[in-house]
């Protein structure tokens, strides 16, 4: 054996050696601080909440084509569609009915035929109408059933459409031709010819069933800034009911506190100096008001949130699971945010949690502004859900999800990461305690929720809609408002109906509503609904019987109605109030969900207004009421172009059917009054302008349920606390080393507009 042969054995016997001793040391050792963490078997998905899902595009498309073959009437694509036209308006979801359901999730029954609702707009028809089709099954429909009077009780008039963005497109061409009348006017008070002046529409559209008459807010439009803070005093009226574009007219003109039938007529006041002309002048857009660029440099980052070894959720298809709970989430392109089937620790709390409407009432002395009561859901809640900020409207980390809609078109579209979830910390302990006498210890729980966001943009309000999920078995609803307030010219006794915020601007004053639909399902379908709230006694004291007590009871009350469960805007309500099973707990009591509301609302309208019912879900802050399947909204879209004759009545709900041991919905309404003020310029901002409620665990579990949190610390005076085995605190340092990969910046939200 040559010395070559002998260096080459000994090499490979050192290599071996090192070998072997490198799987000797790393035996038994713990993962890394940085590796992704297995989630539980919580986490595997069976598709079940497929059957609450959203349509998919392919979906979406397959609808259309199949109403196109099989209608036996012409269709024109809603964007180029006239009045006079057929078109398919929008294709959503057809959710089954919750037996269906049921049946199929907790029964072993077969799975839910799946199905779509389209609605339609036939204008080119001898009776024009809205008709609703269900359409399936899903994905290669055969079969369409009209289902219009089964859910309205009768056809649909024509004119309760919401107005689709052709129908703008044609008012604004109208309304340009029409400024094109006054062109010294204009010239004199504005800067302008007209073609640079936004407009702004008002709703509802008149003051009796069948109107379709508009009042429209002109402004000054700055490329990059919010316009709606620069009213030119410019307002004009517009009948487009007519199903032919021709026919539309501008019927009133308003300026500065005089009305006039037409702009002619307002160029010959100017002509003659009959005009109370305020020269307005455009502003630069680095002195506009209300625009938001930055007015310094950017600053050192703030804090960043983020998960060292991952998300400690799971998101498969429609369902997202963390820590017990599993719901399932969507999206409706009306009403916004739809969840259902929400279970903690696998048993369903919630059937279905989704928002109904966003109502926006305002007052002023300025026509468009003191006839506004915007119903948000007939412009698309859902639909104007855009793409999120990464790092602004959610932690950089949080998970985005894609949304998709098929609304006033006839080709789906997608709303790109205009949903996120993710897990959040508080910066609060949800529990704690410091013993300082007896032993010393100290016992607490951090508190993180889930929490699931989508941002609707309306016109010039952004409403953020939160759902979180608390380790306490808690669920938490809230809803803030933030961007540009609406405002009028301030003319007159303006300030009678806000502030001044500008030169000639007036924040007028406004009402925020939101309402929501619960059904919640606590141990079970059947329900009862209980109330608790203090009351005092006088009483002898029971050791000497000679001074007196004034000691508080807890008053129990079990409502046996509707009627005795509908609570009216500020009226005393009980301040427990709960969904009760007929199960008790282990201490003997019913397990029960309690609710808890958070607003400042207050009247919505006097119940004497002629379009009040169209909104009466506003006269509640709750009302408790049987679940039927012909009672599955509490508003309609069709109810903001005909509030006098409403569509869906949620007052009519409420008719005194026993509510002890039946399956029960709750209905929520929250709101507050906003007067705009100097600092809602540029924007509103979030702080105090939130509200929402809370659905929690009332002896529904024998202890809470946070206490089985692997997030719970726990260490005593005799303890060493900087170990990381007696103290997970401890283990922080090696933790927070594990700085994520952030994933590049990006932001498409302005491809759909």
């Amino acid at each position: 054996m040559n010395m070559k042969t002998l260096l080459i054995l000994l090499l490979l016997a050192l290599a071996t050696i090192f070998a072997l001793v490198c799987v000797l040391l790393t035996r038994g050792r713990a993962p890394s601080a940085c590796q992704q963490q297995p989630l539980g078997q919580e986490d595997m998905d069976d598709g079940q909440s497929l059957v609450f899902a959203d349509l998919s595009p392919e979906e979406m498309a397959q609808v259309v084509r199949y109403l196109r073959g099989n209608l036996g009437v012409p269709l024109v694509d809603a964007s180029r569609a006239k009045p006079s036209d057929n078109c398919i308006a929008s294709v959503d979801v057809q959710v089954p009915a919750k037996a269906e359901v049921l049946r199929f999730l907790d029964g072993g029954g077969a799975r839910p035929p799946r199905e779509a609702l389209a609605v339609l707009y036939f204008g080119n028809q001898p009776d024009p109408n809205v008709t609703e089709y269900v359409v399936g099954p899903l994905p290669r429909p055969v079969y369409h059933r009209d289902v219009t009077v089964q859910k309205y009780g009768g056809k649909l008039p024509y004119h309760r459409r919401p107005v689709t963005g052709k129908e703008y497109v044609d008012i604004n061409g109208l309304i340009q031709r029409e400024l094109r009348k006054a062109p010294r006017f204009l010239a004199a008070c504005c800067e302008s010819d007209g073609s640079d002046l936004a407009i702004l529409t008002t709703a509802p559209r008149g003051f009796k069933s069948g109107d379709r008459a508009t009042w429209f807010v002109l402004f000054h439009s700055v490329a990059g800034t919010g316009y709606y803070l620069s009213p030119v005093g410019l307002e004009v009226l517009v009948d487009h009911g007519d199903l032919h574009v021709s026919r539309w007219r501008l019927r009133k003109v308003f300026y500065n506190g005089q009305y006039f039938a037409s702009t002619g007529d307002l160029e010959d006041a100017f002509a003659a100096s009959l005009l109370d002309m305020v020269r307005i002048e455009k502003p630069p857009a680095g002195a506009v008001l209300g625009s938001m660029r930055p007015r310094r440099p950017p600053g050192s980052p703030g804090p960043l949130q983020y998960e060292p070894q991952g998300p400690r959720y799971s998101i498969r298809d429609n369902r997202v699971t963390f820590q017990g709970w599993s719901i399932a989430f969507g999206m409706n392109p009306n009403s916004g945010p739809r969840l259902f089937d929400i279970r903690f620790h696998g048993e369903r709390i919630v059937y279905e949690l989704s928002l109904q409407e966003a109502l926006a009432l305002y007052g002023s002395n300025c026509p468009g502004g003191m006839s506004t009561r915007y119903f948000d859901g007939s412009f698309g809640i859902g639909r104007f859900a855009y793409e999120l900020v990464r790092g602004l409207d959610c932690p950089y980390m949080a998970t985005y999800v894609d949304r998709h809609y098929l609304v006033e078109s006839e080709t789906p579209k997608t709303n790109q990461n205009s949903l996120c979830i993710f897990e959040h910390d508080a910066g609060l302990p949800l529990r704690r305690h410091f013993s300082d006498s007896q032993s010393f210890y100290y016992g607490g729980l951090r508190k993180t929720t889930l929490v699931i966001r989508a941002v609707s943009t309306l016109i010039n309000y952004d409403y953020i809609w939160d759902f979180l999920f608390h380790s306490s078995g808690a669920v938490e609803v809230r809803v803030h408002a933030t961007g540009y307030i609406s405002s009028s010219f301030l003319h007159g006794q303006g300030t009678d109906y806000g502030n001044k915020v500008g030169p000639h601007t007036l924040g007028t004053m406004h009402l925020h509503h939101m309402h929501y639909k619960v059904d919640l399902d606590v141990d079970g379908q059947l329900n009862s609904l209980e109330t608790q709230d203090m009351e005092y006694e006088l009483v002898k004291d029971p050791w000497s019987m000679q001074n007196t007590i004034e000691r508080p009871y807890l008053r129990r009350e079990r409502l046996e109605r509707e009627d005795e469960a509908a609570f009216p805007l500020n009226t005393p309500m009980p301040r427990y109030l709960s969904f009760a099973s007929s199960k008790p707990n282990k201490w003997g009591h019913p397990r029960s969900y309690r609710i808890q509301i958070i607003s400042f609302a207050g009247e919505h309208l006097p119940t004497s207004s002629a379009m009040e019912r169209s909104i009466s879900w506003g006269r509640y802050q709750l009302a408790v009421t049987r679940h039927k399947e012909e009672e599955p909204t509490s508003t309609s879209v069709y109810n903001q172009n005909d509030p006098w004759t409403p569509t869906v009545v949620f007052a009519d709900f409420i008719n005194n059917e026993t509510i002890t041991n039946e399956d029960l919905v709750a209905w929520i309404s929250v709101g507050f009054l906003h007067v705009p003020h100097a600092e809602d310029i540029p924007n509103t901002v979030t702080v105090g302008n939130g509200v929402g409620f809370f659905l929690r665990p009332y002896n529904y579990f024998d202890e809470d349920p946070s206490v089985d949190s692997p997030d719970s610390i726990y260490f005593s005076s005799e303890q060493d606390i900087g170990a990381c085995g007696a103290n997970p605190l401890a283990c922080l340092s090696p933790t927070a080393s594990c700085a994520p990969h952030l994933p590049p910046f990006h932001y498409g939200g302005f491809l759909n507009l």
